[in-house]
């Protein structure tokens, strides 16, 4: 029978407690780009084009910050997926405690 089994407890715990934490991190980051706040201008690709080409350039900029935000989104859903599959080798590792050879 083949095992999906292909961490150890160590890994996988250290895998679960960074997802947990990469998860509330960019949580949080998504949620201030998305609501536009200023501190986090720097972190925003803006250019000078999308200053000087746009009929109304600050549309542009929330623009970016929204993508960025989803961006932030999209990266703690992934990191759910992999504290997901972290929690899952915790668990088959306990089984395999367990199991008499």
């Amino acid at each position: 029978m083949a095992s999906l089994l292909f961490c150890g407890p160590k890994l996988a715990a250290c895998g679960l407690v960074l997802s947990i934490w990469g998860v509330i991190m960019l949580a949080m980051l998504g949620i201030f780009f998305t609501t536009h706040s200023a501190v986090l201008i720097e972190d925003v690709p803006i250019t000078e084009e999308d200053m000087h080409n746009q009929a109304n350039p600050l549309q542009a900029v929330y623009g970016l910050y929204d993508q960025v935000g989803y961006n932030c989104f999209i990266a703690a859903a992934i990191y759910v997926a992999v504290g997901l599959l972290s929690f899952c080798q915790i668990r088959l590792n306990k089984r395999k405690e367990y199991l008499v050879h």
